[in-house]
């Protein structure tokens, strides 16, 4: 069972097992003279870049079939890039380490995370083309994705750095092999959303200090029932924390009408990760994340606009 103490240095209560983290020591939560919360987080993202292309139709096709009436839409999207876009709106000091191709589709997604407020020095140029996300959404939002992954698979961490203090959020739209040299490499603290559901090597679950999934990727990895932090999302129902899989907090979902469920998890990555490492306790993170979660799927955009996080949180009992 996972407990949370006091920390020296503040008011704000800190998980027992981030110290695992060689150097890093999450900050406590900052309160400036009007009582708000502040964020003062170091994040870098390491993950794909995608050109998204959507399909929007009444619903989605069966196995050999065709739906008419669609709408055609381009956007920035992938994993990595959704997350970093997100956690900069928020209000975290945000660097995105990826790789896009030599084409226009490339520079539409620098220019993107650029707007988003990203760093983006550490984005490559690679041989390959802009990764490439094709996604059919059906009237109530759900959605059908198909990646390609194009530059996303020459994404390389030679001549790339992490500080004691930033902390590292990745997904597994990069290969396995890079995110097993993250766990090694890193000396903060590292969440890896764990999405889509591949087992993960032992290394990177022993490593981490908070993996992020939702209810169906949580079934197929079975291996993270002993997992020293996980958060796990259940659509309407809301989202818990598990340490070594117990339970150790819960919040309920924000009730919103979804007009696309795209960007929704990686938003909600983003704000929880920002949450938990500026000191919030573990269940008003997790509110603060389902806020968020719940403002991204209102919007078609896997990238949209935020409002700094401090925005979405509900005060305390």
């Amino acid at each position: 069972m996972i407990r949370w103490k006091q920390p020296d240095h503040g008011a704000s209560l800190i998980p027992a097992v981030f110290p695992s983290s060689e150097g890093y020591r999450p900050r406590p939560t900052q309160i400036v003279d009007n009582g708000a919360m502040t964020i003062d987080c170091s994040l870098a993202v390491v993950g794909s870049i995608n050109a998204d292309i959507t399909a929007t139709a009444g619903r989605l096709p069966g196995p050999g079939e065709t739906v008419g009436g669609g709408r055609l839409s381009r956007s920035p999207g992938g994993k990595g890039a959704n997350q970093a876009s997100a956690a900069a709106r928020l209000g975290a000091r945000t660097r995105m380490i990826g790789a896009v191709g030599r084409d226009s589709d490339g520079q539409a997604m620098c220019d993107a995370l650029r707007a988003a407020g990203v760093h983006i020095d550490d984005v490559a140029e690679a041989t390959a083309e802009t990764g490439t996300a094709l996604i059919m959404v059906d009237a109530a939002g759900e959605n059908q994705i198909a990646v390609c992954e194009g530059a996303n698979a020459e994404v390389s961490l030679a001549g790339i750095e992490f500080g004691a203090d930033e902390v590292v959020l990745t997904q597994l739209e990069i290969s396995l092999g890079l995110i097993a040299e993250l766990a090694d490499r890193v000396p903060g603290f590292l969440a890896v959303n764990a999405a889509p559901a591949l087992p993960l090597p032992a290394e990177v679950v022993d490593r981490a200090d908070l993996i992020i999934v939702n209810e169906y990727e949580y079934s197929q990895l079975p291996q993270l029932k002993t997992a020293k932090l996980v958060a796990v999302t259940y659509g309407a129902k809301g989202s818990a924390l598990l340490g070594n899989g117990e339970q150790i907090a819960f919040a309920e979902a924000v009730r919103t009408k979804p007009v696309s469920t795209v960007g929704a998890g990686d938003a909600y990555c983003a704000a929880l990760t920002i949450g938990l490492t500026s000191g919030l306790e573990p269940e008003h993170a997790l509110r603060a994340a389902n806020a968020v979660g719940a403002a991204a799927v209102e919007v078609v955009s896997a990238q949209p606009e935020f409002d700094p996080l401090e925005t979405y949180l509900s005060a305390p009992d």
